[in-house]
């Protein structure tokens, strides 16, 4: 599997830019002028990619199938699934608008198909890659199809296992798939911090050699950040025009402004990471001048005086001789008279 996967112009992986997916899912109420509004606040915020959510409501959901909880509390009451992903749909023609849309601002476009005819609807977008949502990790023939393509591919792992990543992380490979990336997720809305356990990265990066990225749940942006000091490759977010509009994902959304400063503040800290070489920075240099010691006559001192630790005193600023450096002076005569407070020069001394 490649360590390093393109999506667009962008290479995903460790040393490279974190991609910032801003994730548009189904915030969009099925309007498509919402849908273009969140593409807006997408460019606008830096994010790489703006998502989506690509499905067709009565193949992917029984007429009984219950509501989350979450989904319970934020959605009409009495509806049934069903009935609230069929006002939640994208058309044929919406997406066609909204990819073209993406390509005219310079936006890479991306959506999560939930079905087989919208994966054959994303490939005659000509999407860059196909992201697989957590609660499809177990659908083995899904993950073919999206994986026959060509194309990279990004899966959540919220609710699974370590064995059933692995389950699909090889399901993948066995069409062909060497470009994939793992997200860590946890799939409640909002997920807690304490559910969080973002080193589960760390551990899916190391059994599948393949980036993995977060995608986050949870509310505010910190664990993102902290996520992206642990080496996330991706960060995928939820966003909205506004936290009180009707739906079942707006309440557990960033607003425009929040997802801003959730892109500025991932750059920020990507930046803070340098290379892990330990030394001083340019700043640092300069700086050591005026806050480190060097080593100075305590007192005045005559030519032939024979130098001991009492003599010598250790100040600033640090131009002159480090105090590293004392104890390799005591007991060397000095050729010259020095004055109080002078620093100690090698060609002082004999």
């Amino acid at each position: 599997m490649n360590k390093v996967v393109r999506i667009g112009k962008s290479l995903i992986g460790r040393g490279y830019p974190v991609f910032v997916i801003a994730e548009a899912g189904v915030n969009h109420n099925g309007d498509l002028g919402l849908a273009t509004e969140l593409i807006d606040v997408a460019i606008s915020a830096g994010a790489n990619a703006v998502k989506f959510q690509t499905f067709n409501a009565d193949a992917i959901a029984a007429t009984d199938a219950p509501k989350a909880e979450y989904q319970l509390a934020t959605t009409t009451p009495g509806q049934s699934q069903l009935e609230m992903l069929r006002k939640l749909e994208l058309s044929r023609d919406a997406h066609f608008t909204l990819k073209a849309y993406c390509d005219k601002r310079g936006m890479t476009f991306l959506s999560t198909p939930f079905d087989e005819p919208s994966v054959e609807l994303l490939e005659g977008l000509s999407v860059p890659a196909y992201k697989v949502s957590s609660g499809d990790l177990t659908n083995l023939p899904l993950i073919e199809q999206v994986s026959r393509t060509g194309k990279p591919v990004i899966i959540s792992t919220g609710m699974s296992t370590l064995e059933e990543v692995g389950t699909a992380v090889k399901t993948a490979q066995s069409v062909g798939c060497n470009e994939l990336i793992l997200l860590h997720c946890v799939s409640n809305y909002p997920a807690t911090p304490n559910e969080v356990n973002l080193r589960a990265m760390r551990t899916m990066e190391q059994e599948f050699a393949v980036p993995v990225g977060f995608s986050d749940h949870t509310e505010g942006i910190a664990i993102s950040l902290a996520a992206v000091a642990l080496g996330a490759a991706i960060i995928e977010k939820h966003f909205t025009l506004n936290r009180n509009l009707p739906g079942p994902d707006h309440q557990a959304s960033l607003e425009p402004m929040e997802l801003a400063t959730l892109v500025k503040e991932i750059r920020s800290v990507e930046d803070s990471l340098g290379d892990g070489c330990k030394k001083p920075t340019p700043a640092e240099i300069e700086t050591a001048k005026v806050a480190r010691r060097s080593i100075m006559a305590g007192i005045s001192l005559k030519a032939g005086t024979v130098l001991r630790r009492d003599l010598l005193v250790l100040k600033r600023p640090g131009t002159g001789l480090p105090p590293s450096m004392v104890e390799s002076l005591i007991g060397r005569r000095i050729r010259i008279d020095i004055p109080a407070g002078t620093m100690i020069k090698l060609e002082m001394l004999d």
